[in-house]
């Protein structure tokens, strides 16, 4: 309770009170910063823990801050790392990206990256970028991830299947002229007197039969390069 009056002790009164009122704002104030900050936070470890990419956390000096759970089911590793290690001890597969990005003026390394763990290969999308403070100054580096290798072999296929075509293309086309000759010639020289009329029928025989056998294998191969037709389903 302030104190009425000009004497001192009033006048320390209303400054108590002052500074008082002073304290309780900057204390709502810390609260309700701390409040935002730790709700920010608990949002940001929903969200790394929630995405399918894996996420590194590196400082300036290229050593793990934080990783999230897809990284390290990705990689094989347990969220909890040992104090100190750096990308190099954790992924030496991505050292090379980040020696490059860092020796180097660009923000961002990117790369595909071949990676094998317990036996199993795959196809990673590497993106290391540098991360900066208000003043420009490096805080350090932030690495991404996924798992691209069903898209590796889905391009690879789709290769495939595009080499698989151009051959039975390039093998199929001379196969009805074959057949349409052999054909012809079995026609025009059966009335040649003096032809062995059996043997010519033998021999053209063969080259048809061969020629649409031939042309069987060709169209079975060519479905290798055929795209499978969608199944539809009632949802």
């Amino acid at each position: 309770q302030e104190e009425e009056g000009d004497d001192e002790i009033a006048m320390l009164s209303r400054v108590f009170n002052q500074m008082t009122k002073q304290l309780k704002t900057q204390r709502d104030s810390l609260v309700e910063t701390n409040r935002y900050t730790e709700q920010r936070r608990r949002l940001f470890d929903s969200v790394l823990t929630g995405v399918t990419t894996g996420v590194i956390g590196l400082n300036a000096k290229g050593r793990v801050e934080f990783i999230n759970s897809a990284a390290a089911r990705l990689l094989n590793v347990d969220t909890e790392l040992p104090d100190g290690a750096s990308l190099k001890d954790l992924v030496p597969e991505f050292a090379y990206l980040f020696n490059e990005l860092a020796e180097g003026n660009s923000v961002v390394a990117q790369e595909d990256v071949q990676l094998t763990r317990a036996g199993t290969g795959e196809n990673l999308l590497v993106r290391i970028a540098t991360r900066h403070n208000d003043r420009g100054l490096l805080e350090g580096y932030v690495v991404t991830f996924d798992d691209v290798t069903d898209l590796v072999s889905a391009q690879r296929m789709a290769a495939w299947g595009d080499v698989a075509r151009r051959i039975a293309h390039e093998i199929k086309n001379p196969l009805t002229p074959v057949q349409l000759s052999a054909e012809r010639l079995r026609r025009k020289f059966s009335k040649v007197p003096g032809i062995d009329v059996d043997a010519l029928e033998q021999y053209t025989e063969v080259i048809i039969r061969q020629t649409s056998d031939l042309r069987r294998i060709v169209d079975e191969f060519s479905k290798f390069a055929r795209i499978p037709e969608p199944e539809r389903r009632q949802q």
